[in-house]
C-alpha cells in the first residue's frame, strides 16, 4: 500500500479506480488502439496501456451479483429498474400511453417441501414460528413444532425442523424445472386470455400482445420464486392500445388459471417415481396503478433489488462448485450443503442429464435467468449499456480526453489481451479509502489476486 502511494503514476492509479465505478475485481487489459485515417493513412490518435500503472488498463467486471462486486451490481439494478419502469410509465423509446394498459405484479411462488423455521407477525407482533397442539414426533424422532419467536436476521430461518424428512429431491428438481414451469404459465396464459376473450390464438396475436418481465428470487429455504409484471398491449406492443375487452380483470383470472393449471413432470429413476411439480399455493396478483398504493416506482425497485441476488441468502456458494470437492471444506450449514450434495447426486444419474444439476449445484439447480423480458415488454439491457457507453464517449470529448472523428472516414486498429483480474492487498485497502468503505470492515474481496 505504501508502494503505490509513493509511486508517481498514483494519480492515474486513482483515476483508474474511480473510472471503474469502485469495481472490486476490476478486469486488467493489456495492448493498444489506433485511430487512422482511411484516405490518407494518418495516425490521428494513438492509446497504449505501457504508460499506465501496472502497464495495463483496468474496466470493471460489470458483474450482476451483490456479492461479488457491489459497485458493479449497482449499476445492474439501476439498469434494471429503468428497464422495468420503463414498460410502466414509458420512456426509453416507450410511449408515456402505456400508463393505461392493464397491468398486474403476479408472484408465483414454490409448493412445500417440509416445515422450515419462519419468522411471523401479525400486527407488528412477533408469533411462534411453527407452533402445534398436538405436534406429531417425525420417524426420525423430532417433535414437529417450534414456539421459538425468530428474528429476520436468524441463521435458523429457512432450515427445516427435521433435515431428514425434508424432500431435498423435490427441492431440488423444482428449481430445475422452474423455468420449464414459466414457460408453461406463459402458453397457458395466452390460451385462457384468449378463450376468454371468445378468440384463437392466431386471431389473439392480431388483436393484443401480453408482455411481461420478471425476477427470480430466492427464499430462505433453498427454492426459488417468480415476481413478474405482467401487461396487456395492443397487436404491435406499448405502442398501440389494447382492445376493449383486454381488463385487468380478466388478465387477472388468467393468471390464476393458468397458475393452478401447468404441471412439470420429473423422469421416474430406479429409486425415485416420475414427480409431477406444480406452483405453490400461495399466488398474489395486485394491479399496478400510477396512483395507488403498488406503484411504478415501488414495482421497479422491488424487482431491481432482486435482479443483483442469488443464492446466497441461503448459505450456499456464488461461484460453480466442482464434483471433486470435499463440500465439508467449504464451512456450510447443513441445509444448503445437503441440497448441494443432493444436487451432485442426482446429477450423476442418466435420467437428470439434461438438467445438468452437477453445473448448476451452487445455485441448487436453478440454472434461468434471474432476469428476462418478453419482446414487446419496453426497452433492452443492450440499450441502455448504449447510451451509457454514448454519454461517457461524448463527455470524454468534451473534456478534449479523446478527439472527435468522423466515424464513417477513421479506421480502429486495437489489439488488447486479457492480463489478469482483481486487486492485491495494498491496491484493496487503497480501494475501500476512496469509495469510502471504512476501512475497518472487511467487505468481500473477491477477486483479490
Amino acid at each position: 500500500m505504501i508502494t503505490r502511494l509513493n509511486d508517481r503514476n498514483y494519480p492515474r492509479w486513482a483515476a483508474q479506480f474511480r473510472a471503474t465505478g469502485g469495481c472490486r475485481q476490476p478486469i486488467h487489459l493489456r495492448g493498444r488502439i489506433l485511430h487512422v485515417d482511411r484516405a490518407t493513412g494518418w495516425l490521428l490518435h494513438s492509446y497504449t496501456t505501457a504508460g499506465e500503472p501496472d502497464g495495463v488498463l483496468r474496466l470493471p467486471c460489470k458483474t450482476r451479483r451483490a456479492s461479488r462486486c457491489p459497485a458493479c451490481a449497482e449499476v445492474y439494478r439501476a439498469d434494471t429498474y429503468h428497464l422495468i419502469r420503463a414498460g410502466l410509465v414509458g420512456g426509453k423509446g416507450v410511449p408515456a400511453s402505456v400508463t393505461s394498459h392493464p397491468c398486474l405484479f403476479v408472484t408465483l411462488t414454490a409448493p412445500s417441501f417440509g416445515p422450515v423455521h419462519t419468522p411471523r407477525e401479525k400486527n407488528g407482533r412477533p408469533l411462534p414460528c411453527y407452533a402445534r397442539r398436538d405436534a406429531e414426533t417425525c420417524p426420525h424422532g423430532r417433535v414437529m413444532s417450534c414456539t421459538a419467536r425468530h428474528g429476520a436476521d436468524e441463521s435458523c430461518l429457512g432450515e427445516p425442523l427435521c433435515p431428514d424428512c425434508y424432500d431435498y429431491i423435490g427441492s431440488v428438481l423444482f428449481n430445475a424445472l422452474a423455468p420449464q414451469l414459466w414457460k408453461y404459465f406463459t402458453d397457458a396464459l395466452r390460451r385462457r386470455v384468449a378463450k376468454a376473450a371468445g378468440l384463437t390464438l392466431r386471431e389473439l396475436r392480431a388483436q393484443c400482445t401480453i408482455s411481461f418481465a420478471k425476477v427470480a428470487e430466492y427464499q430462505r429455504r433453498g427454492v426459488v420464486h417468480f415476481h413478474a409484471v405482467i401487461r396487456l398491449d395492443g397487436p404491435d406492443g406499448p405502442s398501440s392500445s389494447p382492445p376493449a375487452w383486454a381488463t385487468a380483470d380478466l388478465l387477472a383470472d388468467a393468471v390464476r388459471h393458468a397458475a393452478h393449471a401447468v404441471t412439470a413432470t420429473t423422469p421416474a429413476t430406479a429409486d425415485e417415481p416420475a414427480r409431477i411439480l406444480r406452483w405453490g399455493r400461495q399466488l398474489d396478483v395486485r394491479e399496478i396503478t400510477m396512483d395507488g398504493e403498488l406503484s411504478d416506482q415501488a414495482v421497479a425497485g422491488y424487482i431491481a433489488k432482486y435482479a443483483t441476488k442469488a443464492a446466497e441468502c441461503v448459505g450456499t456458494l456464488d461461484r460453480r462448485i466442482n464434483p471433486l470437492d470435499d463440500l465439508h471444506a467449504f464451512n456450510l450449514r447443513d441445509h444448503p450443503r445437503r441440497l448441494i450434495a443432493e444436487c451432485m447426486r442426482l446429477g450423476n444419474l442418466d435420467e437428470y442429464a439434461d438438467l445438468r444439476l452437477t453445473q448448476w449445484a451452487h445455485m441448487l439447480g436453478f440454472r434461468g435467468h434471474f432476469s428476462t423480458r418478453s419482446r414487446h415488454y419496453s426497452t433492452t439491457m443492450g440499450a441502455i449499456r448504449d447510451e451509457r457507453r454514448d454519454h461517457t464517449r461524448t463527455d470524454e470529448i468534451t473534456a478534449s480526453r479523446l478527439p472527435l472523428f468522423d466515424e464513417d472516414t477513421v479506421l480502429v486498429i486495437a489489439h488488447w489481451e486479457y492480463a489478469g483480474k482483481g486487486l492485491s492487498a495494498g491496491d484493496a485497502l487503497l480501494a475501500r479509502a476512496l469509495t469510502g468503505i471504512p476501512l475497518g470492515s472487511s467487505p468481500d474481496t473477491g477477486g483479490a489476486v
